[in-house]
């Protein structure tokens, strides 16, 4: 079926089951579809369409930005970059006073201090802030979870990995993607105890799953958001 609304189109499928309320599901391709009581008059279905649509589309923007890829970054006043799962404007700042360029969070913006006004030293300046971040959350997160596993890491590094997330070898040396900085520290835990797990587990059997899953439930959650953001998780 074809629906339009506030000068919106969309195509949707309706299935209807042994239900008692309507659902609307969009798959990673944008392909929308409804799920309904049986004998739901297509009125109902097209209100409970209509009262999510801001949503829906809001959806299918997310779709199509993903399936772009990442849009080359500017290093201007108000670009906006992730950080621990939001997106913050930055704002430069050109000081030649001081030691080294860097990047200040203060709560609203991402505050980049650099002593010359440069594209690339703009970006240098970004991506040392979210190494060092994720050196910082990297090792909280450890600490919390390190009660759960009876051997400890033997060392713990950054990297600028174009694959993994992190990754452990056989003699427990843990290493962490620094893209990590701009995930939620939820999403950064499950990365952590991943890793962990692997300290005990080296290949992903069942029983590394059951262990990852023993510690936290529902990790598929957290997967799920790197595998649907991953693509904007870029300086």
């Amino acid at each position: 079926m074809i629906h339009t609304y506030l000068g919106k189109t969309i195509q949707f499928e309706i299935k209807y089951k042994n239900r008692t309320s309507i659902g609307i599901s969009i798959d990673s391709y944008g392909k929308i579809e409804v799920q309904a009581p049986k004998r739901t008059p297509d009125e109902r279905v097209i209100q409970a369409l209509e009262d999510k649509w801001n949503l829906i589309q809001q959806k299918l923007k997310e779709m199509k930005d993903r399936m772009n890829g990442p849009q080359e970054k500017v290093y201007e006043n108000d670009e906006s970059f992730l950080y621990l799962g939001d997106t913050y404007p930055i704002k430069i700042i050109q000081d030649i006073h001081i030691m080294q360029d860097h990047v200040v969070f203060e709560g609203e913006k991402l505050y980049v201090y650099v002593k010359q006004l440069d594209d690339e030293k703009n970006k240098q300046a970004l991506k040392r802030f979210y190494y060092q971040q994720c050196k910082v959350l990297v090792e909280k997160s450890i600490s919390s979870y390190q009660s759960n596993f009876k051997t400890k890491p033997r060392s713990i590094r950054i990297s600028d990995s174009k694959s993994t997330w992190g990754t452990c070898d056989s003699k427990r040396q843990l290493t962490f993607n620094w893209r990590l900085a701009m995930a939620p520290r939820e999403v950064i835990d499950y990365v952590v105890v991943h890793e962990m797990c692997h300290m005990v587990h080296l290949n992903h059997d069942r029983s590394f799953w059951r262990l990852v899953g023993k510690i936290m439930p529902d990790y598929k959650e957290k997967e799920n958001w790197l595998a649907l953001t991953n693509w904007k998780m870029t300086v």
